[in-house]
């Protein structure tokens, strides 16, 4: 019998939100981002407005964390629409997807002080 891996769900990353859907936006991920899947930590292209996972090494504002998406979305050939998490929430570490290069202690440090500035708070 074939053993099945199931992938991060739909907003399982998060503890609590503020009532309602006060916050979650809407959102549009860039093109080229490819499959993006639920508990990502995203950053925000200034140029654009548009969001991106988080690149830690980037310069084009995506290098700072302001948001975590809901669901899945497939950005690999075009622009997609997306909900992401963007404010007022506490969120679980053990169910967010960062960067492979955020991977010592002091950079999650910086990765979850940028999403504690837009009030999202990592449990």
């Amino acid at each position: 019998m074939a053993t099945l891996t199931e992938g991060p769900r739909t907003g399982e990353f998060i503890l609590s939100e503020a009532n309602g859907l006060r916050s979650r936006d809407t959102i549009k991920i860039a093109s080229g981002a490819g499959k993006v899947l639920p508990g990502a930590v995203l950053g925000k292209i200034t140029a654009s407005g548009k969001f991106a996972p988080h690149a830690p090494a980037a310069a084009d504002g995506s290098q700072t964390a302001v948001a975590v998406l809901y669901a899945a979305v497939d950005a690999t050939a075009a622009d997609a629409i997306g909900v992401a998490v963007t404010r007022d929430a506490e969120v679980k570490l053990s169910e967010l997807i960062l960067n492979a290069a955020t991977d010592t202690d002091p950079e999650k440090a910086t990765v979850f002080a940028s999403l504690a500035a837009v009030g999202i708070i990592v449990r």
